[in-house]
């Protein structure tokens, strides 16, 4: 383990970059958390109409779970191309994608229209929106890891983090005006409509922001020190960077999958499933639920850089730790205090729950950073996240509904939660400290490299 050697940079430059990078997570999260309340509020009487009010909300959170599943395949293909080509052009990319799939579901056709034409075509744009998120989150955090100054990379890197919280403020605070402001059956007929057009206007300020940043120079450094290997040994290339990961870092990969158990999970029942929950369960409003999470996502947004800023004073896994475990303690008082259907007591449980969530989501982001080597990072810190979703997101709303239809309280769903929990104490427990790592160290498969050339370089080797 070596000490950081990269000099910070400008301190204008590295806003931008995290300004870029927070930007664009916000735009694909909106994109993604939208669908998601869109799926627990009114997908399942027009894309399933013919079903069980129930029994539709479950098949539209299926749909909502097959985003999920294209996630693994973005991460292998973005991680791939990321590590290969550079950080920013795949960031660009998978905006254009995210945007483009949540602006269709705008102009999409219902089942009255189209019939079972319909929940297809909105299937296949969700895997759309997916494969994109998949390569998103990797590409964002490295950017602003490999350029912000190590001594506080927990706390910069924690800015993309809170592009979720955001995304999420902003797809549930459109969604809370609209229905506020439409009766229900204009918002049924249209008014749905108008976020997910809106994400066209979101996509263009994006795009116009990320391209105005440069390459991570960490990852550059790298790419020429692989060029220089590269024709030391003759022209033979590298190893695919999942060849690497696999071979070099596969314990890490089942450290990032565990530790996502519990944040992933966690977050989805407080904040997609909980609209089904409290207005099926404990007879509160669409509009008060709306509201309790749009009030909590505020708070979420604005402790993630705190508990990152703790992380660079601690460490990472200390963080992570008091997350995990404070969200297992939390499940059954969440579930009490929602079932009392007052809108304070709400807004308290759903604000508790977010604020321990972003002491595990906060660190994350440096702490799967720093697991990796610069020429597979990006593969794996993508791989290690987004395969965890397919087990742990993806299913948590559709797990969740299944258990209330099926035992008609929240003590099932508390369990599933506190299991997860469990999980990610163990996989983070088991981690090393990763808080002084430098992110410039030489990928594990590279050859030794000659005497140093550079200043930087000496600074290393030193």
């Amino acid at each position: 383990m070596s000490s950081p050697a990269t000099a910070p940079p400008a301190p204008n430059n590295l806003k931008r970059i995290v300004a870029a990078s927070l930007i664009g997570t916000t735009i694909e999260w909106y994109d993604f958390f939208l669908y998601g309340s869109a799926a627990a509020l009114v997908f399942n009487k027009l894309f399933f109409p013919d079903s069980d009010p129930l029994v539709g909300t479950l098949l539209s959170f299926l749909t909502y779970a097959v985003g999920f599943a294209a996630r693994p395949l973005g991460a292998l293909v973005f991680g791939h191309y990321g590590d290969r080509l550079g950080r920013k052009k795949l960031l660009v990319l998978s905006l254009l994608l995210m945007g483009g799939a949540t602006f269709a579901i705008g102009l999409l056709p219902t089942h009255a229209t189209v019939g079972t034409a319909a929940p297809v075509l909105l299937t296949v744009l969700r895997l759309v929106q997916g494969f994109a998120l998949g390569g998103e989150w990797g590409g964002a955090v490295l950017l602003v890891s490999e350029h912000g100054d190590a001594r506080r990379r927990g706390f910069w890197a924690s800015w993309p983090q809170t592009g979720a919280p955001a995304g999420q403020l902003l797809a549930t605070g459109v969604l809370s005006l609209l229905t506020a402001v439409l009766s229900d059956a204009a918002f049924g007929s249209w008014g749905w409509r108008i976020p997910f057009l809106l994400s066209g206007v979101l996509v263009v300020v994006g795009l116009w922001i990320r391209l105005s940043v440069d390459e991570s120079p960490v990852f550059k450094e790298a790419l020429a020190q692989a060029e220089a290997r590269k024709a030391a040994r003759g022209g033979a290339a590298e190893k695919l960077p999942l060849v690497s990961v696999l071979r070099h870092h596969w314990r890490d990969v089942l450290i990032a999958m565990g530790a996502r158990m519990a944040e992933n999970i966690s977050y989805y029942v407080i904040t997609a499933f909980i609209l089904v929950y409290a207005t099926t369960s404990a007879g509160v409003s669409k509009q008060t639920a709306l509201n309790s999470v749009l009030i909590a996502s505020a708070v979420h947004f604005a402790v993630i850089p705190a508990w990152g800023a703790l992380s660079d004073r601690v460490g990472r896994r200390p963080v992570y730790l008091l997350g995990a475990v404070g969200i297992g303690l939390w499940m059954f008082p969440f579930f009490a205090l929602v079932d009392t259907g007052g809108f304070g007591n709400l807004i308290l449980a759903v604000t508790v729950g977010l604020v321990l969530h972003g002491a595990m989501y906060a660190p994350q982001a440096a702490f799967f950073s720093e697991m990796f080597s610069t020429r597979m990072r990006y593969s794996g810190a993508s791989i290690g996240a987004q395969f965890a979703s397919v087990a742990a997101g993806a299913p948590a709303p559709l797990i969740a509904t299944a258990l209330l239809s099926a035992y008609g309280g929240s003590t099932p769903i508390a369990l599933y939660v506190i299991a997860a929990a469990v999980l990610t104490v163990v996989a983070v427990g088991v981690a090393q400290e990763t808080r002084h790592r430098d992110l410039a160290d030489v990928a594990p498969d590279a050859e030794p490299e000659p005497a140093a050339t550079s200043p930087a370089a000496d600074a290393r080797t030193a």
